[in-house]
């Protein structure tokens, strides 16, 4: 069974669907990442835009932060409800991330900024060793969601 796209039911008839990807730790993997979140979260007829701006800075912060030789990172996505949840798992759990403001000349650090802005929660997960997965939920209006 493929771990891509799979749509099941819960008992209360409330859809969780989910989307896995795994992808090359490089720009051209998180800028992937951030096609495949617009074009899955479209097909389920949810608001892409803040979603898809929180997958491009983990996945981003993945590549460049978390990356180690010949392993990549995965990319999973969930709607339970009225809430979509992005993980991104990455093979260096020994670099947790810190989310810190950067000063004004910096153009890097910024990621998790977004981030915290855009999302309801976020936080990271270790293990097991030696992956870390940064995570983030957004809620999405009832009224954005198709049936």
């Amino acid at each position: 069974m493929s771990d891509v796209n799979q749509e099941i039911s819960t008992p209360l008839d409330c859809p969780i669907r989910n989307f896995s990807v795994l992808l090359s730790s490089t720009r051209r993997g998180a800028r992937l990442a951030r096609l495949l979140a617009t074009e899955q979260l479209r097909s389920w007829g949810l608001p892409s835009e803040d979603a898809a701006h929180v997958v491009a800075e983990l996945a981003a912060n993945a590549a460049t932060h978390g990356r180690t030789a010949g392993r990549g990172f995965r990319l999973l996505m969930y709607v339970v409800g009225n809430t979509v949840r992005i993980e991104v798992t990455d093979t260096c759990g020994e670099r947790p991330p810190r989310l810190q403001l950067p000063s004004g000349a910096d153009e890097n650090g910024r990621g998790l900024v977004i981030v915290e802005a855009l999302a309801d929660r976020w936080g990271v997960s270790l293990g097991p060793r030696p992956r870390k997965t940064v995570w983030a939920e957004l809620t999405v209006t009832r009224s954005a969601a198709r049936r």
